[in-house]
């Protein structure tokens, strides 16, 4: 946070000032009494379980130089305190107050599947010209959003925001907060639709990125997508497409798979540009392509964006690849959606050279009544599918059948899991993991990648 004082927080917020100096800078946002550096402003948030109040006393011995509270009226401090009505709503005025004083574009991101993958490949590309904010870890959310605002700096000359939302009109409070000039839509999945009912639901929440979107802002879709190919921007804004049908302004063609990981030629208007990944499977495309579609929106080459992309990896729990014991392991077990958990099987099928293809498939969450018929079809794909054997953990994961084995293990028995893979797994195999984080699937993962660390074999 640049040059915020107190007193700005207070005209920031409507709130009332307690006791303390008006004239105190502040660097920082912090909501976690354990992670206090210095200087910062401590936010104490009410959830349903903990009210961070109670932390306010650590906040301060830590070294925090100001807080607020919406649960005090009269203090005696030499530190600012500061009176709120609701300190959630207070963080949120302070992220769209600080918004006002910035004047680089913010690009803002939002999708059911691909979210973060995008946000970093949008990041990479436009790095190749630009001096890049982007959103750090998971910080997408009606709290993290506001705090990522403040993190941006005068040095930054663009940024980059990952716009989440799990409950109805959460992105609306996020997008005019963010209040972003171009808007990007990954696509319209499930994720959530236990709290949002449906996928139509799913949909008008996405397009809600757009109560924030600037005038005369550009609206850039997922031209593939079967809701988002049609939709256009409100009126005042833009509509581009990106993916690989004809209907796409940025475009993929030619598409194939090296090793997994792809390579295509991007194509805008006269430009056909040779690209080639690092990450593996064809949904990797698409990210790629808005990637790029971004770069050329804000003047950079598309040539240079598409050699940045190429240094691009991913990062821990999606689709990392490692090789051990002769074992190539896919670890995707960050989360799990059935378009993710689709992806993530034809990138094990597409593992040419592998003796054995093994999946192993945790619940997905968060499906609502629908759960079961969504892992029935993953099953349907498989019975299809050169998949030679099939591990589930969890009771919706149960319903799953298909290679020429398949076990169950129930959920939380990451134990016998794991010994189950250390004695089926064979030199020359491809082992798959994915499933919803809750499901702890990561666990395995990291102890099969580290087993020949500990002399242990397949």
């Amino acid at each position: 946070m640049e040059q915020m004082t107190v007193k700005e927080i207070v005209e920031a917020t409507g709130g009332v000032l307690l006791c303390g100096d008006e004239r105190i800078p502040l660097i920082h946002i912090s909501i976690d009494s354990q992670n206090i550096q210095g200087g910062e402003l401590f936010v104490p948030l009410v959830g349903e379980k903990v009210d961070a109040h109670q932390y306010i006393s650590q906040a301060l011995a830590a070294g925090a130089a100001a807080v607020l509270t919406s649960e005090h009226d009269r203090m005696e401090d030499e530190r600012p305190w500061i009176r709120v009505k609701d300190t959630k709503k207070a963080l949120q005025a302070i992220g769209s107050y600080y918004r006002n004083r910035l004047t680089l574009p913010l690009v803002g991101i939002t999708g059911s599947v691909g979210k973060t993958t995008t946000r970093e490949m949008v990041a990479i590309a436009l790095s190749a010209g630009r001096k890049v904010y982007k959103t750090p870890g998971n910080k997408n959310s009606q709290v993290g959003v506001p705090i990522t605002l403040s993190e941006i700096t005068s040095e930054d000359e663009i940024g980059v925001l990952e716009l989440g939302m799990s409950m109805p009109g959460e992105m609306t409070v996020i997008a005019r907060i963010a209040r972003v000039d171009t808007a990007l839509i990954t696509n319209v999945g499930v994720a959530h639709i236990e709290q949002l009912g449906n996928q139509e639901n799913i949909y008008r929440e996405k397009l809600k990125i757009q109560d924030g979107l600037k005038e005369g802002g550009v609206l850039l879709l997922n031209g593939d997508d079967p809701l988002l190919k049609d939709t256009r921007a409100k009126e005042g804004c833009a509509t581009l497409y990106y993916g690989t049908g004809e209907n796409c302004d940025y475009r993929a063609e030619n598409i194939h798979l090296y090793k997994g990981c792809p390579q295509f030629t991007a194509v805008y208007k006269n430009k056909r540009i040779p690209v080639q990944l690092k990450v593996m499977g064809t949904h990797n495309v698409g990210n790629a392509m808005a990637a790029l579609a971004v770069a050329d929106l804000y003047g950079i080459p598309m040539e240079k964006a598409a050699e940045r992309l190429q240094n691009f990896t991913g990062f821990q729990g999606r689709q990392q690849i490692y090789e051990r014991n002769e074992v190539t392991i896919i670890d995707d077990t960050y989360n799990a959606s059935p378009v993710s958990m689709l992806a993530a099987l034809k990138v094990l099928e597409s593992m040419e050279v592998a003796t054995r293809r093994i999946a192993v498939l945790a619940d997905m969450k968060e499906l609502g009544a629908e759960g079961e018929r969504y892992h029935r079809e993953i099953g349907e794909w498989l019975e299809e599918h050169p998949i030679d054997m099939v591990l589930t953990l969890g009771e919706l994961s149960r319903v799953i059948e298909g290679g020429e084995q398949c076990l169950h293990f129930a959920a939380g028995d990451l134990d016998s899991l794991y010994e189950t893979l250390i004695r089926l797994l064979q030199p020359g195999d491809c082992v798959l993991l994915k499933g919803s984080n809750s499901m702890k699937l990561g666990d395995v993962a990291k102890k099969l990648i580290e087993a020949d660390q500990k002399h242990q074999s397949f």
